[in-house]
């Protein structure tokens, strides 16, 4: 159970709780010296976590380095291998076509994910 309650903006998620802004002045005014971010909303943002980190505001969770490899899911897979971590199979790229993406599922085996 929470110590004090701290609004961060009105009702709607984009106007308080994923404005960054709002978050570090709500920290700053209670002399917090660590965020945890919970699920969503700014849990998996860099920019967030690298505001903190100019505020000296520890992040609970990956620095920023690691949250922005980690967003970006074809830089993540390619560290992931580099460092010998078996990945799903997949195509790192672009799909141009129709017939591409079938020629690549064909060639990495179904079942296939598209995400687009």
């Amino acid at each position: 159970m929470a110590d004090e309650a701290v609004e961060v903006g009105p009702g709607p998620a984009a106007e308080s709780y994923l404005k960054i802004d709002n978050i570090i002045q709500a920290a700053k005014s209670t002399g917090s010296q660590a965020v945890h971010p919970g699920y969503g909303f700014l849990s998996e943002n860099g920019a967030f976590v690298s505001a903190l980190e100019r505020e000296n505001i520890t992040f609970i969770g990956p620095d920023s380095k690691a949250m922005k490899a980690m967003g970006d899911k074809i830089g993540s897979k390619l560290i992931a291998k580099e460092a010998g971590v078996n990945t799903v199979p997949g195509f790192i790229g672009t799909i141009d076509s129709a017939d591409h993406a079938v020629s690549v599922a064909e060639e990495i085996g179904y079942p296939v994910m598209v995400k687009v």
